[in-house]
Parts: C-alpha cells; sequence; structure tokens
C-alpha cells in the first residue's frame, strides 16, 4: 500500500460576493463564519495544517485576532481553486502533498466528510477527489444542482447541470448530488492552474470539468452527510441554528 501522504487544508475566504458581501466575518455564536469553517475542519484527523487564504484586510486581521493562520492573496483570481493554488504556493507545500479546497461558506461542514475525501489517496494512482450525495429525481430536476456519474471504480465520467444519468424507460432511480470539496495532489492542482477554461467547463459553468477535459481523472467517494453552505444571508440563521443544536449537544 502507498504511503499515506501530507494534507493541507486552505479555505479561499473574499469579502466581496454579489449576494452576500462580507459573508466571511458574518458572526455565528459570537465568531466569524471563518472560524467555524477553520474550526470543523481541523478536527479532520488526517489534516496536517489548515489555513485561511484571503484577498482583504479586514478578514486577514480578523483571522489573525482569532488565531486562524492566514495568508493573503491576489485579488485577481477567477476561482477559489486559483486563491488556492497561490496559497499553496506560498505556504510551499511539498509536490506529493494533498491539497484541500475547503469552501469558505460550509460553518457546518462535517470533519468525516474530509476524512472520506482524503481516504481514496491511500493509492498512488489517486490525484483529485470530490464527493457525492444521493437525491431524489425532483432535487435533481434544478440545474442548480449538479449531478455526476461515476464509473464502478468511482471515477468520475461527467457532471452536469441537466439530470444524468437520463432515464430513457421512465423509471424513478436516484441520482448523485456533487458536493464541492476537493482535494488535489499538489502537482494535480499546479497542472489545473496550467489550464485553459475548457469548452465544455465554458457551456456548463462547471470548473470540474476543465480537469476532465484535459484527461486529468477525478474520484468521487458517496457520503451520507450534506452540505449546508451559506449563499445568502437567509442561509445564515439556518446555520446558526445547526450549529447552536451541535454546541448544546456536546
Amino acid at each position: 500500500m502507498s504511503r499515506f501522504p501530507e494534507c493541507h487544508g486552505i479555505i479561499p475566504a473574499r469579502y466581496e460576493s454579489s449576494r452576500f458581501p462580507g459573508k466571511p466575518l458574518s458572526e455565528i455564536m459570537g465568531k466569524p463564519m471563518f472560524w467555524h469553517v477553520y474550526d470543523r475542519a481541523r478536527q479532520c484527523p488526517q489534516m496536517s495544517t489548515v489555513t485561511l487564504a484571503t484577498d482583504d484586510d479586514r478578514i486577514f486581521e480578523a483571522a489573525r485576532q482569532h488565531d486562524v493562520p492566514v495568508v493573503m492573496t491576489s485579488s485577481s483570481h477567477r476561482s477559489g481553486t486559483d486563491r488556492v493554488l497561490e496559497a499553496a504556493r506560498t505556504l510551499d507545500i511539498d509536490p506529493e502533498a494533498v491539497v484541500v479546497n475547503i469552501q469558505g461558506d460550509e460553518p457546518c461542514l462535517e470533519p468525516d466528510m474530509l476524512t472520506e475525501l482524503l481516504t481514496p489517496f491511500e493509492s498512488s494512482k489517486v490525484h483529485v477527489t470530490t464527493l457525492a450525495t444521493a437525491i431524489g429525481r425532483k432535487e435533481a430536476e434544478s440545474p442548480d444542482r449538479v449531478k455526476v456519474v461515476r464509473a464502478q471504480n468511482g471515477r468520475a465520467l461527467y457532471f452536469s447541470r441537466s439530470m444524468i444519468p437520463f432515464d430513457r424507460d421512465e423509471k424513478v432511480h436516484g441520482f448523485l448530488l456533487h458536493i464541492g470539496l476537493y482535494a488535489f495532489r499538489m502537482e494535480a492542482l499546479e497542472r489545473f492552474g496550467m489550464l485553459e477554461p475548457s469548452p465544455l467547463e465554458q457551456r456548463e459553468k462547471l470548473e470540474q470539468l476543465r480537469l476532465l477535459e484535459d484527461g486529468i481523472d477525478i474520484y468521487v467517494t458517496e457520503t451520507r452527510h450534506t452540505c449546508h453552505g451559506v449563499d445568502r444571508p437567509e442561509d445564515l440563521e439556518k446555520a446558526k441554528k445547526i450549529i447552536e443544536t451541535h454546541w448544546e449537544s456536546n
């Protein structure tokens, strides 16, 4: 069996957002949202380090005040993955290590999900991983819910906003909802950073298709957990209730 690689989590956090400006600084139980993401992520036993990556002085200073490791990155990045790559370079992460792109708007993140994301790296043949969870037809009909189909060995065949696989015989079957957590070996992350947006990526508006079109395999682990991302201000109250319930039960 291959030696399990060192794993580093990076949380991209930008202040500007069309739907929710200043989201990473939103307060939940006296702490900014990014602190909760950091606190949950560092509970994953496979994670060697967890670092915040931002382009904003307000977030940077708040991170230092709450003892969260942080690096400043450029404000010109097109995606969170590009920000993660710059941060990983700044941290001088080893080419054989694994870098986890942890969404900064997931304050309810389950640490077990990170373990599930990282377990496939026991094989040296795995370079990129992500997660998916089972959903029903009604939820799958929404183009905002990205679906994935995979081979028997877990390799992603395609991601789409369309309902895939198509049920030709109109039988009721389940679907796999893609969860936007990614882990990359550093060399694969570097390769992603060199690629231009691909035709299918631009058509579906899904950056993971850039990897598939370049022949980079993505391995998908199915999880029983779900995400509770904060996309809009109204999502914040739901996240607060989940976290309050968790703290009360511990």
